[in-house]
């Protein structure tokens, strides 16, 4: 067999099918986020705005974070010597899930090296804690999730459609009364901005004894009073069973966790090979992520000024005719349609308005609904969300997307 052809012939596919990924090489610069210097193919630099972000609220460059991150790596180096279980478990780690136990009101917390590693470790690990488990999983739940879910038998899982309760019911009376069973959801739905119906999944969990497993990663810092997420806002925290976030998106930093009481923490602790063996996260991030939940615990207004940026966003791209797609949310996803235009949009905003929004494609989103995921910032000016609104009219009659009806045709 001719390997590398093989390897040739699925890249030529994607590039085919007009969604071959390719990365910018920026440099962000602490103090001007969200400004960055963006490295062009000929090697020429170029300064950009950073519209598709992820560090919702800028936190990675909060001197408050980055301070600690320093004073860390001075007091302690540069790694955490292990695994957690041999040699890399130190104060920064309990420290940190101390925090996060507290900000989520929960006995425990534990940490894993990224949100997508403890979604994945702690939903696989469940079904040898629980034999016979049956998890209820929303459709549009992230890879990570679903990855954890498939480590299951194929009729122990069952897929719901997106947010909708009544089929979610359907399908728990369905299942064996004796049968253990758990609801995935996620809070916010990130490419779409919608948010799942708290108590809704709540009152289905108590009525049909399941317990509910929550991905809060786009919600975290940035909803509820403490930043603790939507089951905050929505006063159902404490009904949840297991919380899950990232420390990569609104605290600015790397890593993931689960936070629950300290019993369903420990048997996690000591059953998920992603936990077990794997390095853990280095003391400076954790120390990093100590202070910007601190910080944000303390920093309402922060919340609500990202709110009203998102908002002011989603005005001013209604107002130009822009399609938006609806959205609950901070996330701003803007509808293309076709993953040949979303790449020809995206490059042209970064190489003429310098603008940075990474295209969304297939399998991030259905065919079809290929879009660019705007997520504004408490940073984001007035001035460069009119700039962004002013090219995207452009581009919208440039690249012969048509509008109906607000929509894109």
């Amino acid at each position: 067999m001719d390997y590398r052809a093989a390897f040739q012939n699925a890249l030529e596919r994607i590039h085919a099918e007009g969604r071959y990924r390719v990365f910018a090489d920026l440099k962000r610069h602490r103090g001007a986020f969200p400004r960055a210097t963006w490295t062009r193919p000929d090697g020429a630099s170029q300064d950009v705005v950073v519209w598709c972000s992820n560090d919702y609220l800028g936190q990675g460059q909060n001197p408050v974070v980055v301070d600690a991150m320093k004073q860390a790596i001075d007091e302690a180096g540069a790694g955490s010597g292990g695994t957690r279980n041999i040699s890399g478990t130190t104060h920064y780690h309990v420290e940190l899930e101390h925090e996060l136990a507290d900000l989520h009101g929960k006995e425990a917390a534990l940490l894993f090296t990224s949100g997508y590693v403890s979604n994945e470790a702690s939903l696989s690990t469940l079904y040898k804690i629980l034999p016979g488990l049956i998890i209820f999983s929303d459709e549009l739940n992230h890879n990570s999730m679903i990855s954890g879910i498939r480590a299951g038998a194929r009729e122990q899982r069952r897929v719901f459609r997106h947010n909708d309760l009544a089929h979610l019911e359907e399908l728990l009376a369905a299942a064996p009364a004796d049968a253990p069973k758990l609801i995935a959801f996620e809070s916010v739905y990130s490419m779409d901005g919608d948010i799942a119906d708290m108590k809704g999944m709540v009152a289905l969990a108590k009525r049909y004894s399941a317990m509910t497993y929550l991905d809060e990663v786009h919600a975290v810092g940035m909803y509820g009073p403490r930043g603790a997420g939507v089951a905050e806002r929505d006063g159902v925290m404490d009904q949840i069973d297991i919380i899950e976030g990232t420390l990569g998106k609104a605290f600015g930093v790397m890593g993931g966790y689960i936070a629950a009481d300290a019993v369903i923490v420990d048997a996690i602790r000591s059953f998920a090979d992603g936990f077990i063996f794997t390095t853990s996260i280095p003391p400076a991030l954790a120390a990093g992520a100590v202070a910007s939940i601190r910080y944000l615990k303390e920093h309402d207004e922060v919340r609500q000024a990202h709110q009203a940026r998102a908002q002011a966003l989603k005005e001013r791209l209604t107002k130009a005719g822009i399609p938006v797609m609806p959205s609950e949310s901070h996330i701003v996803p803007v509808l293309v349609g076709d993953p040949v235009h979303c790449k020809m949009i995206s490059d042209i905003l970064l190489s003429d308005y310098g603008i940075y929004v990474q295209p969304i494609n297939y399998p991030t989103v259905p065919r079809g609904t290929e879009r660019l995921r705007f997520t504004p910032s408490p940073a984001h000016s007035d001035e460069m969300i009119d700039h962004l609104a002013q090219a995207l009219e452009t581009l919208w009659v440039h690249c012969n997307i048509k509008r109906v009806g607000g929509v894109a045709a």
